[in-house]
């Protein structure tokens, strides 16, 4: 598999486990998902809320633009709706890049400036792994909360999104 059918693979499984993991959150009891807890981001929505600030952070990087953050976290927790459609709309986004990802542009480096003001250097193609990767890691932490709370979360390993068809999608 080239690289950029493993990156439009990785996409597309990211946005089917953002979906997976969202619509159990939605099925919780009311505030749980927001519910104060003792984790790096307060709370599951928030830790979600941080993986997509970076995802928007990324995204500018990708496009050459200035990101406007100087944190990696929103003031203001969203709620899980509000963010649930957030995080859709900008797996969307980045399922149409990675489908309009050409070879060029997988190994072109890019320049762009950390949110602490350092500057990075990485290829297009380690910056859509990275955004996968983060996203993961980050599901994860939520994964474990909703264990600490007597829930069980979604299989959202990629043999399941293989296994479901999600290399046809």
């Amino acid at each position: 598999m080239s690289a950029i059918r493993t990156i439009q693979l990785l996409m597309r499984y990211n946005a089917w486990a953002n979906r997976r993991l969202f619509d159990l959150l939605g099925s919780l009891p009311e505030g749980e998902a927001s519910a104060r807890r003792v984790t790096g981001f307060g709370s599951m929505v928030n830790t979600l809320n941080h993986a997509y600030v970076v995802d928007l952070i990324w995204k500018a990087h990708l496009e050459h633009k200035p990101h406007g953050f100087t944190s990696r976290i929103t003031e203001v927790e969203p709620t899980l709706a509000e963010l649930r459609s957030a995080q859709a709309e900008m797996d969307q986004w980045y399922i149409h890049y990675a489908l309009a990802l050409t070879e060029p542009m997988h190994d072109e480096s890019v320049q762009f400036k950390f949110v602490d003001g350092g500057s990075g250097v990485m290829t297009r193609g380690e910056m859509l792994l990275h955004v996968v990767n983060h996203k993961t890691y980050h599901r994860g932490y939520v994964a474990d909360l909703l264990y600490q709370i007597g829930s069980r979360p979604p299989v959202m390993d990629l043999p399941v999104f293989l296994r479901d068809g999600g290399a046809s999608q």
